[in-house]
């Protein structure tokens, strides 16, 4: 991914599946849309959208959640014609267990 000359960047902390209201759905695949939808806030607020994105690290805390992972990803990416290099870890967990993406 090359990144045009004089782009701004836009950093963002991890992302965890967690609505407003503080509710952790059970499953992958919400917790994965959840932190998509924050990923599309935090784009918009800075003015770029997922067309903008050059990287992925994402995160599961086990090998049974990638399928559920790349379904949410995937759909969010759906309508972006250049892709963002996508990295994808299984880790031991999160700061609650609950969290699975």
């Amino acid at each position: 991914m090359v990144v045009p000359e004089g782009a701004q960047f836009v950093f963002t902390s991890g992302q965890l599946g967690m609505m407003p209201d503080g509710e952790i759905p059970q499953g992958e695949v919400a917790q994965a849309e959840i932190c998509f939808a924050n990923i599309d806030a935090i784009l918009s607020s800075a003015g770029a959208g997922r067309e903008d994105v050059v990287r992925i690290n994402a995160f599961v805390t086990d090998r049974s959640y990638m399928a559920g992972y790349m379904q949410a990803r995937d759909a969010w990416l759906a309508n972006v014609s250049r892709l963002p290099a996508s990295t994808l870890m299984i880790v031991g967990g999160f700061t609650r267990p609950e969290f699975r993406v």
